[in-house]
């Protein structure tokens, strides 16, 4: 069983087959901090690409956490539904942590990937700035 879990994680964050990507990142804000394993496509090369990385954020929604990116990344196929703790990609470089799950209208948005950390931490009103670092 925890066999197909993972297979459905996978498919969930663009990853595929043996070129499954396990590059992960710390996001650390003054309210704590989380890992995230980015997904297997081109936009979370770029973004990684672009690491160490500040982003000014601010809620949007009570679901979110919005910032901007220094620079656009690919366009990818989107999707409209998202789980709690996805990393996304709302317009070419608008930069979104969800703190809860939902969906989004059209066009969608381009999965970058998951928080496996407890992404509660982004669950209150206000803005924030986070770090983004690549992990070794």
């Amino acid at each position: 069983m925890w066999k197909s879990t993972l297979g459905a994680a996978a498919v969930a964050l663009g990853l595929s087959g043996a070129a499954m990507a396990q590059e992960q990142i710390s996001i650390s804000s003054g309210w704590g901090d989380v890992t995230a394993t980015l997904a297997d496509n081109e936009a979370a090369e770029a973004l990684l690409e672009m690491l160490p990385l500040t982003i000014d954020m601010r809620d949007h929604l009570r679901q979110e956490k919005t910032g901007y990116l220094p620079s656009d990344l690919p366009e990818l196929a989107r999707q409209r539904d998202f789980s709690t703790g996805t990393l996304g990609l709302w317009s070419s470089n608008h930069f979104v942590i969800y703190y809860s799950s939902g969906s989004v209208p059209a066009p969608g948005i381009i999965i970058l990937g998951q928080v496996t950390g407890d992404v509660s931490i982004f669950d209150r009103p206000g803005n924030l700035t986070v770090e983004l670092t690549r992990l070794e």
